[in-house]
């Protein structure tokens, strides 16, 4: 019996919970186990699925968890402005970054989408390495413009401000004329049944029309986006080839990811 049951078994609460109390119980459920089913929540807080539906609506509108069929899932939290993300989890994102740069090879064409992991990449990058890069992202052009033998290919489009990309329908068609040999792709949710989901609707068909047109797909991801999940999909969690994380991922959150055959990759 968890804590959170028996907790509530101790003090009586169940259905007389206040509903700020109730919801609180909810996030604590889903920090704990993952997940949170409707079904098992009503029966063990003694109230109907439809005030644990409700409750999960509102939690949702919130921001502070993702709604699937049956229940809800963590949902990464906002994480600001570019600049602002910059700052976040510096060390997790370097040493991700140095791995993901390892795993580009010479005279590849490679796909490296745009976001804060992603530029650490370009820094990352051999001096000697002769490749070309196929970006929607603006600074990490500029950054890899410093690269003497790296070709730099800048997708046009609607330049999406808080995350400093390209976006649009013309980014999706200049990307559909390449045929890259890996994609390295910053993840901003993941998830063993969900996929690979994101918050913004344009940058899912970006991000799909990248994984389509590319051999091989690597997904960045700290240990704090393991397991959520957002909105919009942009595929299944089967298309990584490989996946990079840091070292503070636990083992139990990649072991789903090993079994579907994907190679992990923990940086140190």
């Amino acid at each position: 019996m968890s804590s959170i049951n028996t907790q509530i078994q101790a003090e009586g609460l169940a259905s007389t919970m206040l509903k700020e109390e109730r919801q609180g119980f909810l996030l604590e459920i889903l920090k704990r186990e993952g997940k949170v089913l409707a079904s098992e929540i009503s029966a063990r807080l003694n109230v109907s699925e439809d005030t644990i539906r409700r409750d999960l609506r509102e939690l949702a509108r919130e921001q502070k968890i993702q709604r699937v069929h049956g229940g809800a899932l963590p949902r990464s939290l906002a994480t600001g402005t570019y600049s602002a993300r910059q700052q976040q989890a510096g060390a997790a994102k370097a040493a991700i970054a140095k791995t993901a740069a390892s795993l580009i090879q010479e005279g590849q064409l490679v796909f490296l989408y745009g976001g804060t992991t992603t530029l650490q990449v370009a820094h990352h990058l051999a001096p000697d390495l002769h490749a070309t890069i196929v970006t929607n992202s603006p600074p990490l052009a500029v950054a890899l413009a410093e690269h003497e033998h790296i070709e730099v290919i800048l997708l046009g489009g609607r330049l999406y401000k808080s995350a400093q990309v390209t976006v649009g329908a013309a980014t999706v068609e200049e990307i559909e004329s390449f045929r890259a040999d890996l994609c390295l792709l910053g993840v901003c949710s993941l998830h063993p049944e969900v996929g690979i989901s994101v918050p913004d609707f344009e940058e899912s068909h970006i991000m799909r029309a990248a994984i389509q047109c590319s051999a091989e797909l690597a997904g960045l991801v700290v240990a704090e986006k393991l397991g959520t999940a957002h909105p919009y999909l942009v595929g299944p969690a089967k298309a990584l080839s490989c996946l990079v994380t840091d070292a503070e991922a636990p083992e139990e959150k990649l072991a789903p990811y090993r079994e579907m055959g994907i190679t992990v990759l923990k940086a140190t």
